[in-house]
């Protein structure tokens, strides 16, 4: 009997589970499906390389970081792992994942203008997250990457959107996200794991190319501010679904609250810095509303955007579509 209600408990858990991601994210298919698992693939070229990508982004700093004794393998420019953001090597709901998106490409990207590839897609994030230069789309990381990112996408048709994608959607305040009030949270959640500067800590000795145990979440070895993490929805969501480390999305310790304004100190703090930000989403009506750089559409200031609140302007940008006959901005809605 015990035996059978803890397997009933454990389905009905399971069904919950599967029922919250769909309506988060507005899954087209309820269909259960799991990320398959490379270590059950056999030796061959294809496999190795396959493993090569996981290890590429579970341990980037190992194999591309600005460590590496062959300076041409230098492209990434701090010592990051990609599966920093892409959680459990990019297969864990609402961790950023990148299982089910190779189908998908080539795809528009407004922040581009334009159609691209999956590499491309991919080197967006060497040369923002990363903070580095691109890959060369026939070198051997970006091939290993690639097929890592095939693999895990393996049954997935194009369009099909599985469950767990991105990092969540909580509601939003009604106030600006407060540094201030983040600095709190950070001293009693976060420091223990990222420092009392949010300088991380490192796995060995600083110049072996061995990375990070706990990020940096600011500074000259983290993310650049053209990175997706820089925006406040973006970081507010990740970090509600998935901090302090092991918290995951069905079971968060933070407040959404307490998560967008410790996002807030986060964004707030310095970092590197892109050049030629102000050529992204050349159409500005299809700008996200949290980019923390202008110029924008709609009149408000990059601090507003930066820190929100979004309502005004979100009905601001319904205006201005309103009045152009059109609806772009895919924050609006």
């Amino acid at each position: 009997m015990r035996n059978a209600l803890v397997g009933g408990a454990l389905f009905a858990f399971l069904a919950l589970a599967t029922s919250v991601a769909a309506e988060e994210l507005g899954a087209s298919s309820a269909k259960f499906w799991s990320a398959p698992q490379v270590d059950a693939l056999p030796y061959d070229a294809h496999g190795r390389l396959i493993r090569l990508g996981r290890d590429l982004i579970t341990a980037t700093y190992a194999h591309i970081g600005p460590d590496m004794p062959n300076r041409a393998q230098r492209f990434a420019g701090n010592n990051l792992a990609c599966g920093n953001c892409h959680l459990d090597a990019g297969v864990k709901k609402f961790g950023l994942p990148i299982f089910g998106v190779a189908a998908d490409f080539p795809a528009y990207s407004a922040r581009a203008g334009a159609e691209i590839t999956l590499q491309e897609r991919i080197n967006s994030c060497m040369t923002r997250s990363m903070n580095g230069r691109p890959l060369p789309a026939s070198s051997q990381s970006m091939r290993a990457i690639v097929a890592y990112v095939q693999f895990l996408s393996k049954g997935v048709r194009k369009g099909e959107k599985l469950s767990g994608l991105g990092a969540g959607t909580m509601p939003e305040l009604d106030r600006a996200a407060d540094p201030a009030r983040g600095r709190d949270i950070y001293q009693a959640r976060c420091l223990s794991c990222h420092n009392v500067d949010g300088a991380g800590v490192q796995n060995s000795l600083p110049g072996l190319g061995a990375g990070y145990a706990f990020p940096p979440l600011w500074g000259s070895d983290s993310f650049n501010d053209g990175a997706g993490m820089a925006r406040l929805i973006t970081a507010a969501n990740f970090i509600h679904s998935n901090m302090p480390d092991g918290v995951d999305y069905l079971h968060p310790l933070l407040s959404p609250e307490e998560a967008w304004d410790v996002a807030a100190l986060m964004i707030s703090k310095p970092r590197p810095h892109r050049a030629g930000l102000e050529k992204d989403f050349p159409d500005l009506l299809q700008k996200p509303i949290d980019a923390p750089y202008g110029p924008y559409a709609d009149g408000f200031s990059e601090k507003r955007h930066k820190y929100g609140p979004y309502g005004p302007i979100r009905e601001k940008l319904k205006e201005i579509e309103k009045q152009k006959g059109e609806v772009s901005n895919p924050n609006v809605r």
